[in-house]
């Protein structure tokens, strides 16, 4: 990650706390509990902002500038925008929602992948999870290639009641997953759509999984098991854009 998206010490890490900037998480030194450090963790809580504790070698092995005090705050790179900026957007453009969800994808470079590809196909916006999911760095900005400047990324608490609040607006959800019951390319992908990436290691969480309204699988030809998460993304991104196509 650039050095840029690290803010170091204590009184710096609370001037960003007061002044609304976006912050991803906090690492604060394991045992730490002195003065600033008490006003830190309460201010991080006040906006919901993560706090990790980590070992002092963790801070030592990150820090630019050896003077980290026994915390280090990850900042954004960018805004974060809110369900309702997604639904304007595809409003504005008189289209049908399309949204994807990523559940606890951690990679910087696959997000920003993912971030290129769902601008190239038109997507409205991206959903990613608070916590165990990489945010918006300068790594992931980097990597998707300018599209972060025009593809909203919302950060919610809970991607399953986010599921839900999207089916209230008549979106339908579809899990990539290897156990899906068609093959994606002989599904209906056109119309509000939402479609659920799950994490580089584990898939969809069990509950998402259960959220969603059907699950559609890429079929696997080789003796590798599974895609890459963004390819997989790409693939059926690109489908939807095809089916979209299609229907006018």
């Amino acid at each position: 990650m650039n050095t840029n998206d690290y803010i170091e010490g204590r009184n710096p890490v609370i001037e960003a706390l007061k002044s609304g900037r976006e912050i991803e998480k906090i690492f604060i030194e394991d045992g730490n509990k002195t003065g600033s450090i008490n006003e830190i963790k309460k201010l991080a809580k006040s906006r919901g902002i993560i706090i990790q504790y980590v070992h002092k070698n963790k801070l030592n092995q990150i820090s630019s500038t050896n003077s980290h005090q026994g915390v280090i705050a990850i900042s954004s790179s960018h805004t974060y925008k809110n369900i309702e900026d997604v639904f304007a957007l595809a409003k504005r453009r008189n289209e049908d929602p399309f949204i994807i969800i990523l559940d606890e994808i951690k990679d910087p470079h696959n997000l920003g992948s993912i971030m290129r590809t769902a601008e190239c196909v038109g997507a409205h916006g991206i959903i990613i999870p608070k916590r165990r999911s990489v945010g918006l760095t300068s790594t992931v900005a980097k990597t998707s290639a300018g599209a972060i400047e025009y593809m909203p990324v919302v950060k919610v608490p809970n991607i399953a009641n986010t599921i839900d609040v999207l089916k209230q607006e008549g979106v339908w959800i579809y899990g990539a997953d290897m156990d899906g019951s068609a093959d994606y390319y002989n599904m209906n992908l056109t119309g509000p759509i939402g479609i659920v990436i799950g994490s580089e290691g584990s898939g969809i969480g069990r509950l998402v999984k259960e959220k969603c309204d059907d699950l559609v699988k890429i079929p696997i030809k080789g003796k590798v098991s599974s895609l890459n998460a963004s390819v997989a993304a790409s693939i059926i991104m690109y489908d939807v854009n095809r089916q979209r196509g299609l229907k006018k």
